[in-house]
């Protein structure tokens, strides 16, 4: 089964728009005779950019790897499913956060970027890995029909 979703993250879009204003303004109220402003710029385009990577969160499920994407694509991974054992809906605490996260206990990674609703992939090795989604059924049973094949 072909799946394809892209999750879109207003509240770090908001953020973004927010601290993209801040700069503007913080820019034309430093000096342009201070040198610091040439460092102030590099820190706040490179906040930005890693700020805008995870402005989405996609999901895709071909025949062969269920993939997500931040973003424009620098952060990414490919799960193949012939390794997914299982799959199930899962609701993520709030203390969870937004982004791709290491959890300790249980020893997961998450990988969202708005609310708490989630699709917790097991893989063959043991590892756990949760995906944020707005659409937990459709992406569970999608992942689902495509590991019985």
């Amino acid at each position: 089964m072909a799946y394809r979703h892209t999750q879109i993250g207003h509240l770090i879009l908001f953020i973004l728009l927010v601290l993209a204003l801040f700069y503007i303004w913080l820019y034309q109220t430093i000096s342009a005779e201070d040198g610091s402003i040439y460092f102030a710029t590099l820190i706040m385009a490179s906040v930005l950019l890693i700020l805008a990577s995870f402005t989405t969160l996609q999901v895709a499920i071909d025949e062969k790897y269920l993939k997500i994407k931040f973003g424009y694509g620098i952060f990414k991974k490919e799960f193949l499913l012939d390794k997914i054992v299982s799959v199930k809906r899962v609701k993520n605490h709030w203390y969870y956060g937004w982004g791709i996260r290491l959890w300790l206990w249980p020893r997961m990674l998450i990988f969202n970027i708005s609310g708490f609703d989630a699709v917790e992939i097991k893989m063959e090795d043991g590892k756990i890995y949760r995906i944020g989604t707005d659409e937990p059924e459709k992406l569970e049973q999608a992942i689902a029909q495509s590991i019985r094949r």
